[in-house]
């Protein structure tokens, strides 16, 4: 089922989401300051492209250069990345197949917003991929 899901995804949103990530990527990168931003952005973008089967979980030692790194991201990339995410939600919850690919949108939005002291992994993995 989350193939399925992922394969629909990727032709109603999931492309258009992940070149939207590339670009905010690329753009970040061309500063040395930027590139740990960038690279956020290529990993979302990759999640973002094949969500179903993975999950957001938050890193408990991240500490405060992640949350002064959040702020940034937001005023810089953060703020039309989540506007693309709200936008295709909505679009995609008009139709009753689109609806779960809508609340997964949604689902995305936090990670958008705030991507720094999180870790994607496998929904399989049952302690967010790291023991400690």
């Amino acid at each position: 089922m989350k193939t399925l899901l992922n394969i629909i995804w990727l032709v109603l949103c999931g492309f258009w989401m992940f070149l939207a990530y590339l670009l905010a990527g690329l753009l970040l990168c061309i500063t040395i300051i930027g590139i740990p931003f960038g690279v956020a952005a290529f990993r979302i973008g990759l999640f973002a492209l094949w969500p179903f089967g993975r999950r957001v979980v938050e890193q408990p030692g991240a500490g405060a250069p992640s949350c002064v790194g959040n702020v940034l991201w937001l005023v810089l990339a953060g703020w039309w990345l989540t506007l693309g995410h709200i936008t295709t939600g909505i679009a995609l919850c008009l139709t009753i197949i689109g609806i779960p690919l809508g609340i997964a949108n949604f689902k995305l939005i936090p990670v958008s917003l705030l991507p720094l002291g999180k870790e994607i992994v496998r929904t399989d993995e049952p302690f967010g991929g790291s023991w400690s």
